[in-house]
């Protein structure tokens, strides 16, 4: 079984549906601090042909908290305010119609835990997009709370019978694969074909890495289907 494992992330850029689409099985990472200047509850969209971020606003945001301790603000309005923001960034783009209604069922879920409103994105997204792989937190898998870093990681996948590990291109420093080898699993890393990940937007030129609502907007369904097998699968 491949499993995959990340910290969850509100509406993120194609690479991450790359890595969730290649995985059997996939883990938000919610038992660990939050991060204040990640991609957790912010991302960036396509306005005015560049590349504008976009923030949900939190509870008093701290680094000192849990994931998945961290609640939205109990105040709707950047919720409504993101929503105006993709109406007017994308009513004309060629599947405005079927992506929004989506965008807005994420954003009027009344659910305020962060974990619960991102794992609630994900899930629709998925099914937007056909995507079939399995999600679970790792706050519902038992393990030793001391651990840390790739002990946790190991742990998490022995617990769940992962016997292939795929993480993002970026944690080639912090994993090796004889720690992997000696829990009977195999470590990949999934890096995206950057390059051949282009699509048509409202005018050149192309901007990359915005959250997989642009993508969406763009492109249909099988034509992202076709984008999440962009990527290559490297032991190093």
């Amino acid at each position: 079984m491949k499993l995959a494992i990340t910290q969850p992330y509100l509406f993120p850029y194609i690479g991450y549906w790359q890595l969730i689409a290649a995985a059997d099985r996939f883990v938000l990472l919610d038992d660990v601090n939050y991060i204040k200047k990640g991609f957790i509850n912010k991302n960036r969209i396509l306005y005015n042909n560049s590349a504008h971020p976009f923030t949900i606003s939190l509870d008093h945001p701290s680094q000192n908290n849990l994931i998945m301790d961290s609640k939205l603000s109990a105040d709707p309005e950047s919720r409504m305010k993101f929503l105006r923001l993709v109406r007017d960034a994308y009513r004309h783009a060629p599947y405005f119609d079927a992506v929004y209604p989506m965008v807005e069922r994420v954003m009027t879920n009344a659910e305020t835990d962060l974990t619960e409103f991102i794992f609630y994105s994900i899930r629709e997204t998925a099914s937007y997009l056909n995507v079939q792989t399995d999600f679970t937190k790792s706050s519902l898998v038992e393990k030793d709370p001391a651990l840390r870093g790739q002990n946790r990681i190991i742990a998490i996948c022995k617990k769940l019978g992962a016997d292939t590990y795929i993480n993002p291109t970026g944690g080639r420093a912090l994993y090796d694969q004889e720690s992997f080898a000696a829990n009977g699993m195999q470590l990949y890393f999934i890096d995206m074909k950057q390059d051949m990940v282009r699509y048509r937007q409202f005018a050149e030129p192309f901007v990359e890495n915005l959250s997989i609502i642009d993508v969406m907007m763009f492109n249909s369904v099988d034509e992202i289907g076709e984008m999440l097998k962009l990527y290559e699968l490297n032991a190093q």
